[in-house]
C-alpha cells in the first residue's frame, strides 16, 4: 500500500486514509497571519474613544507588541538547550487561545501554524508534542491542576529547564493576550467568539489562601557562573520587582521573555491590585494572591462580596478571567454607570490580563507540588 506524506504537516497517511489533492488546504481565516500588529490582531476601530486609548496606552501596549514578535518570531534558531520550535510555539499558543475562545486569536495562530512543518511521525515526537499540548490545555484552563508531574512528564519527553520556561511564558502571554483582547472588543460592543463556548471549571479550593505563600522553583534555577551577559542584565532589572528574588533566577533561562515581561509590567497601572488577586484567588495562586494588598476579601471566594464598587471590579474580573469569549460590554456596564472612563476600563481589563499571565506562570514554576 502505497505512503504518502503531505508538506506542511509531516505526517505519514496510507493512500487508503487519504484523499487527493495537488494543494494544501487553506486555512480559515488565512488572511489572520499577516497582520503588522500581532499583539491586538487588529481588534481597534478608527473612532476617538478607541485611538485615544491606544494612545493612552501605547507604551504597554508596544511592550506587548514586542513581546509577541519575541515569543513568535518568524524563524526560531533551536539548539540543544532551546528545542522548542517555532511549530511548538504556534501550535501552544492555538491550544491556548482555544481554550479563551476567543476568534480573533485562533484565526491568527491557526493560520501562522497551517504552512509550518510539523514534527516527523515517530513516536518520541508525537508523543512530545502530545505532552506540550496537554500540559497548555490544563494551564490554560485550570492551573490548580498543574502539579510536579506534570513538569516531570514535560522532562522525560526532552523538553530542557530553559524550554519549559519559555513555554510558560507562551501560555502566560496567550492568555494575557486573550483578555486584553476581548476586553477592548467589549469596550467597542464587538462579539469576542462566534461559536459556544466551554464551560468555565471551578475556581480553585480556599484553602491556603489566608495563610502565608511560599514559593520554591520546581526546576533548577540558573547558576551565576553559567549566565551570560543577557541573562545577568535581565535578573538586574527585575530582581528588584516584588516577589521576584526567588524566581528571577529561574525565568532567567529565557532572558528575553523576562526582560520583556518586566518591561510590561512597569507600564502597567499598580493602582487596583484587586483585579489581580481576583484572577490569582480563581486560578489558584496563593503565592501571587499573598503578594497583593486589599486581597483578604477574597478568601472564602470572588463571590461572596456582594455590594459596591469592590464587588463590580470583582464581578469584571472574575467573568473575564473564567470566560473571555463570554465577556461583553454588559459587563462593563455597572462601572461605566459608577463614571468610570473607557481609560479607567482599560487600565483594569489589563491588570486582569496580566494577573492571569503572573498566576499560571509563578503557580506552575514554583508552587506545584
Amino acid at each position: 500500500m502505497e505512503q504518502r506524506r503531505y508538506p506542511g504537516h509531516n505526517h505519514w497517511f496510507y493512500e487508503s486514509q487519504t484523499s487527493p489533492r495537488n494543494a494544501q488546504a487553506a486555512p480559515l481565516v488565512p488572511e489572520a497571519a499577516h497582520i503588522d500588529d500581532r499583539f491586538l490582531l487588529g481588534c481597534y476601530t478608527d473612532n476617538a474613544v478607541v485611538q485615544s486609548l491606544l494612545r493612552t496606552n501605547q507604551p504597554a501596549l508596544l511592550a506587548a507588541r514586542d513581546l509577541a514578535q519575541l515569543l513568535f518570531p518568524d524563524r526560531v534558531v533551536t539548539s540543544l538547550t532551546h528545542t522548542l520550535t517555532l511549530y511548538d510555539r504556534l501550535s501552544t499558543a492555538l491550544t491556548v487561545a482555544q481554550v479563551a475562545g476567543v476568534q480573533r486569536l485562533c484565526n491568527h495562530y491557526s493560520a501562522r501554524l497551517n504552512p509550518l512543518p510539523g514534527p516527523d511521525s515517530s513516536r518520541e515526537s508525537n508523543n512530545r508534542l502530545t505532552q506540550i499540548t496537554q500540559y497548555a490545555r490544563l494551564l490554560a484552563m485550570q492551573p490548580e491542576l498543574i502539579n510536579a508531574s506534570a513538569i516531570t512528564a514535560l522532562d522525560a519527553v526532552g523538553l530542557t529547564e530553559p524550554d519549559i520556561v519559555t513555554l510558560n511564558q507562551v501560555i502566560g502571554f496567550v492568555s494575557y493576550q486573550a483578555r486584553v483582547v476581548a476586553g477592548l472588543q467589549a469596550l467597542q460592543a464587538q462579539p469576542v467568539r462566534w461559536l459556544p463556548g466551554s464551560t468555565a471549571p471551578p475556581d480553585a479550593e480556599a484553602t491556603g489562601f489566608d495563610q502565608p505563600a511560599h514559593w520554591q522553583p520546581v526546576l533548577k534555577p540558573l547558576e551565576l557562573r553559567y549566565a551570560s551577559a543577557e541573562q545577568l542584565a535581565a535578573v538586574t532589572r527585575c530582581q528588584s520587582l516584588p516577589g521576584m528574588q526567588d524566581a528571577v533566577w529561574l525565568l532567567a533561562h529565557d532572558p528575553s521573555a523576562l526582560y520583556g515581561w518586566a518591561q510590561l509590567r512597569q507600564h502597567l497601572s499598580q493602582e487596583n491590585t484587586l483585579a489581580e488577586a481576583t484572577a490569582a484567588r480563581i486560578l489558584g495562586s496563593r503565592w501571587a494572591f499573598r503578594l497583593l494588598a486589599g486581597s483578604d476579601v477574597l478568601i472564602d471566594g470572588v463571590d461572596e462580596v456582594s455590594q459596591g464598587e469592590e464587588q463590580q471590579i470583582i464581578a469584571l474580573a472574575a467573568q473575564l478571567t473564567r470566560s473571555p469569549e463570554r465577556f461583553s460590554a454588559a459587563h462593563l456596564q455597572p462601572l461605566m454607570e459608577a463614571g468610570w472612563e473607557p481609560e479607567a476600563l482599560f487600565a483594569l481589563i489589563q491588570l486582569v490580563a496580566i494577573g492571569n499571565w503572573n498566576s499560571r506562570l509563578f503557580y506552575a514554576l514554583g508552587e506545584a507540588h
